[in-house]
């Protein structure tokens, strides 16, 4: 018997990264899964974004638990196209209990147009917008609603220090989403539908491990390695780690997913090994 057994959940940005463990750990504790990822490139973002193949990797991970998923490629700051994406897991399982609101990008492209601020808020921010408002009308008593911010977006100056739009856009994006948790979970509670957010310190995936990230934390060095930067990760926390692994952060959505957390709503939860207790908050 597992927490999930029975539900379904809605999880956006599943081909990879936190979205992939979370879709495995949410399987494995008896879930079906909605996978959707935008699974292209975005112009402004200069790491690798994921890629149908990356999508499929997620089908045969879950499928090898036993578990059924619909895996679709959709973007977040299209709300049809997440509507239809939405609509394809209902007409196969019929249901939909959890949602999992995880998508996000962190552009850092040096250009003058702003573009990489527009695609941050528009993923980070407006994208969690339409992936409730799609789901919230199939949610009922029960129900969990959980999104992603970020610890970094949460203390004062961290991402407008990486000098470009788009880190700037990802804090505001993250710091929005802190007060929309608040505001909105107030709204659901006579519902029974809960809504909680989980803003992780570093995590080990793509969006972390990449040259422009590298170079934030390493300005004294012209073309920083993995290796010099993991010098300086352990900064950000104080827990004396680099990094979390997407798993800490999936162990997490598993217990705000189940029935065990019924009562939890309206939070921003920091997962962060203490990094807001060594820096002042953004607001």
């Amino acid at each position: 018997m597992g927490k999930l057994d029975g539900k379904v959940v809605l999880i956006t940005g599943a081909a990879r990264g936190q979205g992939r463990s979370h879709a495995v750990r949410l399987a494995a504790e008896g879930a079906d899964i909605i996978a959707v990822d935008i699974c292209e490139q975005i112009a402004s973002v200069r790491y690798p974004l994921a890629t149908p193949d990356d999508l499929a990797t997620t089908v045969k991970e879950v499928e090898a638990l036993g578990r059924r998923i619909v895996a679709a490629q959709a973007d977040v700051r299209d709300r049809v196209q997440l509507r239809n994406a939405v609509d394809r897991g209902l007409a196969e399982f019929g249901r939909l209990d959890v949602v999992c609101a995880n998508a996000g990008i962190c552009p850092l492209q040096d250009e003058t147009t702003c573009s990489s601020f527009i695609d941050a808020v528009d993923v980070d921010f407006v994208g969690v917008q339409n992936t409730v408002a799609v789901a919230l009308p199939y949610l009922g008593d029960g129900s969990s609603i959980i999104v992603t911010g970020s610890t970094a977006g949460m203390i004062k100056g961290t991402t407008d220090a990486m000098g470009s739009p788009g880190g700037v856009g990802y804090a505001i994006a993250k710091q929005l989403i802190a007060r929309y948790v608040e505001v909105l979970a107030l709204q659901l509670a006579p519902h029974f539908i809960r809504l909680n957010a989980i803003h992780p310190t570093n995590v080990n995936t793509r969006l972390l491990q990449n040259d422009d990230i590298y170079k934030a934390f390493r300005p004294d060095l012209e073309n920083p390695t993995r290796a010099d930067a993991e010098l300086s990760f352990p900064n950000m926390q104080a827990m004396p780690i680099p990094y979390i692994e997407v798993e800490d952060v999936s162990a997490l959505v598993a217990y705000l997913a189940s029935d065990e957390s019924r009562y939890m709503t309206g939070l921003n939860i920091r997962l962060d090994a203490g990094a807001m207790l060594k820096a002042p908050p953004a607001f």
